[in-house]
């Protein structure tokens, strides 16, 4: 026998008539491949799957679609003949794909790797579609699959599956209202496409995402005098607790500063953002400077208003921060920026201890998580050895990224 899943070299014209003699013999073929076991045994079966196949390989495409309708509700079909019709032209393949429910991870997968982008919208389609096919079509990296993907709610998706659609989103905004649709996204995903979504987008991060810890509060709050008793000696604690702590701002920072507070160095700041003042900016709000420089730096301007809302500043800090970069306040008509009335509005909107939660995972995620082995994997772009680190330290791989690009 032949190569019987080797590709079709060329289509083959459709006659003018196809002659009665093959297709009832295509048809009684099918119908044998079809019987229950009770009436034919497997090796039966394989040999006239096997004959199938020769006929089919020569056949047109009308009479290879015929053939995939009768086989779609086999229970069990014959590896050889799911394999050369799945890698079949888009009219065979779909009638497997559409109407067989009984196809294996192992067949979806060999076909998405050696078919096209048609087939594998057609398997995206197809319910509950696995974890590990999931994983195979985003690896293929084809946004119109992906969008497929995401608008199936039957689709099982894995963490790192989910992840590198996240990182993907980055270039495909388009993906990002899809992602905020599923029950699966973490807020630490969430969190991190903040940096690179539009403001609708952002505005959903906020209402959805934006998360208490009030849970965690009362679940740990007699670990805080333990530790303090211990003078905050272990770190792995001292971090977590860290994020988990009520207050934002940093006292210890104020000794140091020149500043008698965070009021006074936004004031300050009015006359022209410096880079010494963003950086004491960011001490005395409890965020290192590489957290502080993203947040000033965003085009959009709605991480001043959690920026602001999480240490305890009033409305009008935001409009001096907005000052202070120089951005845009009013129109030519004197109306206050759509883009200030954005950032107000966030600023209304999301309540003290939620905005802490975002800032917190920022500053988490965005400096302390910096290794040097993650600082030199983002600058490489070094995206596949992902595995290796935590997640904040991915979050901060794909928020920084091309902040490190060289």
């Amino acid at each position: 026998m032949n190569d019987f899943t080797a590709p079709f070299a060329s289509p083959q014209p459709e006659p003018a008539a196809t002659p009665r003699s093959r297709a009832a013999l295509l048809k009684r073929l099918a119908d044998v491949v079809c019987l229950p076991a009770s009436r034919i045994n497997a090796f039966e079966r394989a040999m006239t799957a096997d004959l199938l196949v020769e006929m089919l390989r020569d056949a047109v495409v009308g009479e290879r679609e015929k053939v995939a309708r009768r086989l779609a509700n086999l229970t069990e079909m014959p590896g050889v003949l799911v394999r050369l019709l799945l890698r079949d032209e888009l009219p065979v393949a779909r009638a497997l794909l559409e109407h067989s429910p009984n196809l294996s991870d192992a067949d979806l997968i060999s076909c998405l790797y050696n078919s096209t982008q048609d087939h594998r919208r057609l398997i995206a389609l197809r319910r509950g579609v696995s974890e590990v096919v999931a994983d195979a079509l985003v690896d293929m990296d084809e946004t119109a699959v992906i969008e497929t993907l995401l608008k199936n709610e039957l689709v099982r998706f894995s963490h790192q599956g989910l992840e590198n659609i996240v990182a993907s989103s980055r270039d495909n905004p388009q993906l990002i209202p899809l992602l905020l649709k599923r029950a699966e996204l973490r807020p630490s995903h969430a969190y991190v496409m903040f940096w690179w979504s539009d403001s609708e987008p952002r505005r959903t991060i906020l209402q959805r995402f934006a998360v208490s810890r009030e849970i965690l509060q009362d679940a740990v709050g007699d670990v805080f005098p333990l530790a303090s008793a211990e003078g905050w000696q272990d770190p792995l604690s001292r971090k977590a607790l860290q994020f988990i702590e009520r207050r934002q701002r940093n006292r210890a920072a104020i000794a140091k500063s020149p500043y008698d507070s965070l009021e006074d160095a936004i004031a300050a700041a009015q006359a022209g953002m410096t880079r010494e003042t963003a950086e004491e900016i960011s001490y005395l709000s409890g965020l290192k400077p590489m957290t502080g420089a993203k947040i000033f730096t965003d085009p959009g301007g709605e991480p001043l208003a959690i920026l602001c809302k999480a240490t305890g500043l009033p409305r009008g800090a935001v409009r001096a921060l907005w000052r202070s970069l120089r951005r845009p306040e009013t129109d030519a008509a004197g109306a206050p920026t759509p883009g200030l009335e954005r950032v107000l509005t966030a600023f209304d909107t999301i309540a003290v201890d939620r905005a802490q939660t975002m800032l917190r995972y920022w500053n988490w995620s965005l400096s302390s998580a910096m290794t040097p082995a993650l600082l030199k994997a983002i600058r490489e772009g070094d995206e596949a050895a992902v595995d290796e680190y935590s997640v904040p330290q991915r979050a901060a791989m794909l928020a920084l990224s091309r902040d490190f690009a060289r």
